[in-house]
């Protein structure tokens, strides 16, 4: 650690922020690291992505890129070490949406709507090439999580996940198969910014996206209106979806099966995520976001077009009761295991 503390230090002298105020950012679930860096009246964000991990810098730099090519607010790239994993980054605020409708709860449709537009012209927009493009078969994978870690998590035993599987691919194949589209999978209020000093769809300013790839219209519109991390009032949920789909010219009733597929595709794979970073990452933080994310599962697997998936969620997935989560929590380990 303290030889890479030294890489950051001379990345930092080399372009020209050696003597900044260096002040720690939250970060995230993954292994990435931020810096606030001040300078005078200068500020910058420092992204310390150690080589090696989940998340590739180079990958950062081509989305950013190609969404300031769309006129989309992601920061902009000052100086890059990508060998080194270091980013110097344009600092966009502190603005985040998420912190903004706290405070004010009457402003959540207003930023809700800038960010369901950011949407709409992101994939209208030819999507950046080479990007991954998963099957509804490898969707349904993703989402194996569920059973994986949360069952094992809740039961002690990895149930057999053979229908889960079959019942989810068939429901994707069936509603969210559709064309590509790029989607940044992460799009949510606390990885957008406002930025009422720019105009039109820039005012949204976007974070978190290097994991970006080709997927489904429903998928960050799920994301954003389904958050694990706060509610999102029912009237906002039911306007943004008909603002969407009015847009983009999609059936109400086919789209609404196409959201409720990807949000409880979603929804499962968060559910086990968030385990698995308890039980193997140390990370327990994340078990009290799992009533929510169930709730939320809840809502998509009534829709009658689950209902096959429901019934095998209903028998594999116990419902995350207050001794459940503090049995998964006894779990966690101190540290995380290598």
């Amino acid at each position: 650690m303290a030889d890479r503390g030294a890489e950051l230090t001379a990345f930092l002298a080399r372009h020209g922020w050696g003597q900044a105020d260096r002040r720690h950012l939250a970060g995230d679930a993954s292994d990435r690291r931020y810096e606030r860096l001040r300078l005078g009246a200068a500020t910058a964000v420092l992204m310390d992505n150690p080589p090696g991990g989940a998340d590739d810098p180079v990958a950062f730099c081509a989305m950013a890129r190609h969404l300031r090519g769309l006129g989309l607010s992601a920061p902009g790239i000052l100086a890059e070490d990508l060998d080194r994993g270091v980013l110097l980054l344009e600092d966009l605020g502190d603005d985040i949406f998420a912190r903004l409708v706290e405070a004010d709860p009457g402003r959540e449709a207003e930023l809700y709507a800038a960010a369901v537009d950011t949407l709409l012209h992101l994939q209208s927009a030819p999507p950046l090439e080479g990007l991954p493009n998963l099957s509804a078969e490898d969707w349904a994978r993703a989402a194996g999580f569920a059973p994986d870690w949360y069952a094992f998590a809740a039961t002690g035993t990895r149930p057999d996940a053979t229908a889960f599987q079959a019942a989810l691919s068939e429901a994707l194949r069936t509603h969210a198969d559709g064309a590509r589209v790029l989607i940044l999978r992460d799009f949510h209020a606390e990885n957008l910014l406002w930025l009422p000093g720019r105009a039109g769809l820039a005012r949204v300013g976007l974070l978190d996206f290097q994991l970006g790839q080709l997927g489904q219209p429903g998928y960050d519109l799920v994301s954003l209106l389904q958050d694990a991390r706060r509610d999102v009032s029912p009237a906002t949920e039911a306007v943004m979806i008909a603002r969407f789909a009015a847009a983009s010219h999609a059936d109400p009733a086919a789209f609404a099966a196409h959201c409720a597929t990807l949000g409880a595709q979603r929804a499962l794979r968060i559910l086990g995520v968030f385990a698995r970073l308890c039980l193997v990452g140390g990370k327990p933080r994340y078990l009290p976001l799992i009533p929510r994310v169930w709730r939320q599962l809840q809502q998509n697997l009534a829709h009658p077009a689950l209902a096959e998936l429901r019934a095998v969620c209903d028998d594999l997935l116990p419902a995350p009761t207050p001794a459940l989560l503090q049995k998964i929590e006894d779990q966690c380990p101190p540290t995380p295991i290598p």
